[in-house]
Formats: structure tokens, sequence, C-alpha cells
């Protein structure tokens, strides 16, 4: 069996895969076939920390009116419900998770603390990072750039509803143009919305490559860090 082509990496995962064929919350039979991909993966000898979105739980429009500050905390609260989530169904699976939020909740979990989650990582837990960044004006993207370098992290894997980034919505547009690999630069130059700039700028910055991927078929984050999946790589 070929080594995995990334030993410690952050998947990025939106909260909308979460709620699978439903409009919102959490689809049972979809959180543990995630799970079972994270569970897969890490068998392979890969350390795994997920950052998690909270779009399955609070979108934008629930929002209206509500003073940008204060409508991203309400979205990092959502995130670290969906991290207790994927914790939940990652020990369900047999494997050792923690959940870690950047927002101080003791009595819901843990408190991010870099050194503390390296600790995790070291003992082949699954790291669940909630909370974002724990500051307004930062998306979810940007954190997993941030934290997969704080960690350490040879690669960040964003996982999509499509197998890499194109040149349009290819639910749109029949005519989009697949990419197998990009720059950082050619993706914020090119506008390619499958991250935000601010993600894509600090990962140019570490040299962190991003790799875009679909998690619809199972064992799409194993089929990664083996290097075999369908993929589009954005660096590296």
């Amino acid at each position: 069996m070929a080594a995995p082509a990334y030993r410690r990496v952050i998947v990025k995962l939106s909260g909308e895969a979460l709620s699978g064929p439903e409009l919102s919350g959490v689809h049972a039979p979809t959180l543990d076939r995630f799970a079972a991909d994270l569970v897969a993966a890490r068998s392979l000898g890969v350390t795994i920390g997920v950052v998690v979105g909270g779009g399955n739980i609070l979108r934008g429009g629930a929002t209206e009116g509500i003073e940008r500050a204060t409508a991203d905390l309400m979205g990092m609260l959502a995130t670290v419900m969906n991290a207790l989530a994927i914790e939940a169904a990652i020990e369900r699976c047999g494997a050792p998770a923690r959940a870690m939020s950047a927002l101080v909740m003791p009595q819901v979990c843990e408190a991010y603390e870099r050194g503390q989650a390296r600790r995790h990582l070291s003992k082949n837990r699954i790291v669940v990072l909630g909370g974002g960044t724990g500051n307004p004006f930062f998306t979810t993207d940007t954190t997993a750039v941030l934290r997969a370098a704080e960690l350490g992290c040879d690669a960040v894997l964003k996982a999509t509803n499509v197998d890499g980034v194109y040149s349009a919505d290819p639910k749109r547009d029949p005519k989009a143009v697949r990419y197998d690999r990009l720059t950082h630069s050619e993706a914020i130059d090119r506008q390619l919305c499958v991250m935000d700039s601010t993600a894509f700028a600090l990962a140019r910055e570490r040299r962190m490559p991003i790799i875009v991927f679909s998690i619809r078929e199972p064992g799409a984050v194993e089929s990664v860090v083996r290097g075999t999946a369908r993929a589009t790589i954005v660096g590296g």
C-alpha cells in the first residue's frame, strides 16, 4: 500500500454538507458517512483536524437586520454545535475525537489552544474545530488555512459538492472548465469562489496547498490523502 500523500491535514467541511438532502439541520446518515470517511483516512496513519461551518443551522438571510459582528458571532455558535455533532459521530465509529472551540465555553467543550490541539493530534485524536477564528469578519475557509498553519499541517482539504475548481459554476454553465492545478495567485486573480480571497492569500503566504474535492462519494477523504482522488490542487 502506497504511503499517504499527506500526513497531517485540515479538512474544511461546510455546514450545508451536514444537512444532506434536507434544507437545514444535521442529517444523521450523512453525518455518519462523513465520520466514517474521516476515521478511514485516520487509519492510514494520517492525523486530521476538521474545521466546520455553520450554514446548515444559521444562514445569512436569517440574520438580516442584525449587525454584522453580532451575526458572525451567532454563526460561530452554530459551528460549535456542528463540531459537537461530528465529535460524537466519530466516536460512534470507534475513533477518539476532541471538539475544540475558539469561543471559550468550558461547559460545552475545550477551548482551542494551539499546543493542546497539537497534543491531541499527536495522540491520533481527530480534532474538530468550531467557533471559527473567534473573531467576526473571518470565514471558516480562512479559519481552516489558519489552523493548518498553526498545527503544522501539510494541506487543507476543501470538501465541496463538485470534483474540483471550475472556471464557473458547472451546474449553471455547461462550458465551465475544470482545473487540475492552479496557483494561489491564479485562484485570486480569476476570482474563483471556491474559497474567499483572504484564505487563498494566507495559503499563498504559508505555501499551503489546498486540495478541492467532492465530498459526495464515500471514501472521498481517504482518496485525497492517498493522492488518488479526482481533485484540483491549488498551490503546492
